[in-house]
């Protein structure tokens, strides 16, 4: 089992590595080369071509099931679910089968309004909140797979 990241617009990568580590987890990041950084957090970074689904077709075509991937592409996540993936945002979010045709509805709603000239005032700003909100599900997750693992 491992953690990947669709490290773009990710706010809690050293969360991220923190809580990993304490599991003993491997952690690969995965950004487009527009997203270059010398702070690597000790991690492997793969850095993707700059299309728009770079980092998500890595990812895609790499994960395992049961493996853990952090993104907030609501795309990405309906197609891990499907590969038994367990898919977090960075703000604590943890789509399952039950709750993500939901939030795909929603984002093709939002879509279309945007195409029909209908702008919303775009996501909240990310808060320490969203920051402990995240820690405590990974955690969660992890600690109940743990749990049924030993």
């Amino acid at each position: 089992m491992k953690i990947l990241v669709d490290a773009d617009a990710c706010p809690v990568k050293e969360e991220i590595v923190s809580i990993g580590d304490s599991h003993g987890l491997e952690t690969v990041f995965v950004a487009s080369y527009n997203h270059m950084t010398s702070n690597d957090l000790g991690k492997k970074w793969v850095y993707v071509d700059t299309d728009k689904e770079s980092a998500d077709l890595y990812i895609v075509n790499r994960v395992k099931s049961g493996d853990v991937v952090i993104s907030q592409d609501i795309g990405l996540a309906g197609l891990l679910l499907k590969k038994n993936v367990i898919v977090l945002t960075p703000r604590g979010k943890h789509y399952t089968e039950y709750n993500i045709e939901t939030a795909l509805q929603f984002r093709y709603l939002s879509a279309k309004g945007r195409r029909e000239g209908i702008h919303s005032k775009g996501p909240k700003p990310f808060l320490e909140e969203d920051r402990k909100n995240f820690k405590d599900a990974l955690e969660k997750i992890l600690s109940n797979i743990a749990g049924i693992n030993r």
